[in-house]
């Protein structure tokens, strides 16, 4: 197992380069100067328009449920497990980065959830299907259609074999065996896989059922779950991490000065590990996207199912995803951690994961450490459950794309899917970040190719839309 976490550990050090991260970066910095810093000036007019659904669009369900199941897809282990993963590889500079690419990533977002709709596809029964695929297709052109089918590719891959199962299922199992058996005391031993507690065994089997029963209902059922739990869940984790740091305030200024030398400063390195700011640069930029998944082409996939007539319009509720999962959520898990200290006492422990940010909540919050480690767990749990379910749409709308909506294909990766969910337990923590790293950075390469492309459309739909607004010719 070692000598394989050492190969995927070279994969996801070549995939995750510096080419791919400036790519990322260049490409939020592209589109940012093209839509003339929208993210900032339009951002109130994002937040609005985010629970005000449009009258009369095309499409299959609302804004605010296409919005929310992209954000159950984005709000899950990465707001909680990936920052402290970050943080403790690449020092409280991780977090930073994690900004700052979530900040340029608003605009790539923008700019998915614009072509999304642009560029969809929608059938006589309403059904909508678009996404990088066809932008690439449609937007750049049939001779760049291989491109479209590569995204694909690498989107069921990262739904069955990362980011939509494996990682999120195995947070979920630890965060579950850290709150009911953290000792390990209750165990039985598993033919082929080894002994594992009772606790992580149950939780598997507990959460592939209900993940069936509601994978059964497609979309609407998925944003309709997305619309209830993502809100309620999200609200409970801010106001856990505002109590910790408010408790913490005094604090707080030394640990942004902290986070920002991080950033630069070689020391930040965790372990003592000699290197640059680039390892800081390169966990938070690859968390980060891990997390809003800003440049990854996931989103716009959901964007495309909203009932709109507008590109702008649905670009701009889009963005918002990002601001709230990484520049709100994300930032408050990365300040707790670093206000409490949990990142110094996990690499002198070895604590990893979920263990790092339920040692954060122990410590920064006035209840006793049960309850926090509860609150901690129930929001990972949920998170991470919506996330599945998300990535589950993701990739059964690639799949749809490559194999020309086979309905037998469709249901047999469904089945799949929910196989990966129940095996997701057993599988190594360092292994499964690694795995999902790798088909992120996959997938992101021929969305960010085809965002570069279309950067021009963009600029053009967005510069007509708010000429239109200004005369009164759009829907407020």
């Amino acid at each position: 197992m070692e000598k394989f976490n050492e190969i995927l550990t070279a994969i996801d050090d070549f995939v995750w380069g510096v080419p791919l991260m400036v790519l990322i970066m260049a490409g939020g910095l592209l589109l940012t100067i093209r839509v003339g810093l929208l993210q900032v000036r339009k951002l109130p007019l994002a937040l609005k328009w985010m629970v005000k659904n449009e009258e009369g669009g095309e499409g299959e369900v609302s804004s605010f449920a296409a919005l929310c199941t992209a954000l159950s897809a984005t709000i899950g282990t990465g707001n909680i497990v990936g920052v402290a993963t970050a943080i403790v590889a690449g020092g409280p500079g991780a977090l930073f980065w994690m900004v700052v690419a979530a900040f340029l990533g608003m605009a790539t977002k923008y700019a998915e959830g614009l072509l999304a709709v642009k560029y969809r596809v929608v059938d006589e029964t309403g059904h909508s299907l678009g996404g990088p695929f066809y932008y690439i297709e449609k937007g750049m052109g049939d001779k760049w259609k291989w491109l479209a089918k590569l995204f694909a590719f690498f989107g069921v891959c990262a739904g069955l074999l990362g980011i939509g199962t494996f990682t999120q299922v195995n947070g979920i199992s630890s965060a579950v065996k850290g709150f009911f058996d953290p000792k390990g005391a209750h165990t039985i031993d598993i033919p082929f896989l080894g002994e594992y507690s009772i606790a992580v065994v149950v939780a598997s089997f507990v959460l592939a059922i209900v993940v069936a029963l509601v994978l059964i209902g497609g979309i609407k059922r998925i944003s309709s779950v997305s619309q209830i739990i993502v809100p309620f869940m999200a609200i409970i984790y801010v106001i856990a991490a505002l109590i910790l740091i408010i408790r913490n305030i005094t604090e707080v200024p030394d640990a942004v000065v902290t986070i920002v030398k991080g950033a630069f400063n070689p020391q930040a390195v965790a372990g003592g590990v000699a290197g640059t700011f680039i390892i800081a640069m390169q966990k938070g930029v690859a968390r980060g996207i891990f997390s809003n998944e800003a440049g990854l082409g996931s989103a716009p996939i959901a964007a495309a199912a909203a009932q709109t007539k507008e590109p702008v319009r649905q670009g701009l509720v889009s963005m918002t995803g990002t601001f709230l999962d990484t520049i709100i959520i994300c930032s408050m898990t990365g300040i707790s951690i670093v206000l409490t200290g949990a990142n110094e006492y996990a690499q002198a422990n070895g604590l990893e994961g979920v263990d790092v940010t339920t040692y954060a909540f122990k410590q920064g919050l006035p209840f006793p450490e049960q309850v926090s480690a509860a609150i901690l767990m129930l929001c990972l749990v949920f998170f991470a459950f919506t996330t599945i379910l998300g990535w589950d749409y993701y990739s059964e709308r690639c799949l749809e794309y490559l194999n020309g909506g086979n309905k037998k294909g469709i249901m047999l990766f469904r089945w799949l899917y929910i196989l990966a969910v129940f095996i997701g337990p057993y599988m190594t923590v360092k292994a499964v970040w690694t795995i999902a790293d790798i088909f992120n950075g996959m997938m992101a390469l021929p969305n960010m190719i085809a965002l570069f492309a279309l950067s021009g459309v963009v600029a053009k739909e967005t510069k007509d839309f708010f000429k239109r607004r200004k005369a009164g010719e759009v829907e407020e």
